[in-house]
């Protein structure tokens, strides 16, 4: 079954292909919101949520994109309101150090298996997490982020850069708690 013909049989009440909508992207959809969260719990019910702003709002997917992109916007935009709402906005982190990982540590990275590389993402503290995710693996501009979660341009940046020095810290085996900030 399409996407298309999916969506129309989903919006005309018909549960089967509810549940099917269901099963074909919520694996999916789950390991998104699930790197915005450090607890399994939150990011079910930004998981659940999702799922229903997206059948809630499923008449206004356009067919122009596969459904599946639509809905992956959904779950990102649901989980960072969720984030918003748990803390105010992200929190910032003053510049000191900008810190590049080297061709050596992206080798260790690209060679960790996913399940280990979302594990460590999720132990990153939460403006790192959540400015990593939407730059490195979403693929948003840092105008864009900032956009998204009312901070600062240099915000955006200062984090993502934080982070990948969270990242080297951890490749190199230093305890959670060596970075100051995080």
């Amino acid at each position: 079954m399409t996407d298309r013909e999916l969506a129309e049989r989903c919006l005309k009440g018909d549960q089967s292909a509810q549940q099917l909508l269901w099963k074909r992207f919520s694996g999916v959809m789950y390991a998104v919101c699930r790197r915005y969260f450090a607890r399994d719990e939150d990011a079910q019910d930004a998981l659940q949520e999702g799922f229903i702003r997206v059948f809630r709002y499923l008449d206004s997917w356009k067919g122009d994109g596969p459904l599946g992109a639509w809905i992956r916007r959904i779950m990102v935009n649901t989980s960072l309101n969720m984030l918003k709402s748990k803390a105010g906005k992200v929190t910032h982190i003053p510049a000191d150090s900008m810190v590049d990982l080297s061709s050596a540590e992206m080798d260790v990275l690209g060679k960790m298996n996913e399940d280990d590389l979302v594990q460590l993402i999720q132990r990153m503290p939460e403006g790192y997490r959540t400015v990593f995710n939407l730059f490195a693996i979403e693929g948003y501009a840092h105008q864009e982020i900032a956009s998204m979660l009312d901070i600062s341009e240099s915000t955006s940046k200062t984090q993502y850069h934080k982070a990948k020095g969270w990242l080297k810290s951890r490749i190199n085996g230093l305890p959670d708690d060596h970075t100051a900030n995080g």
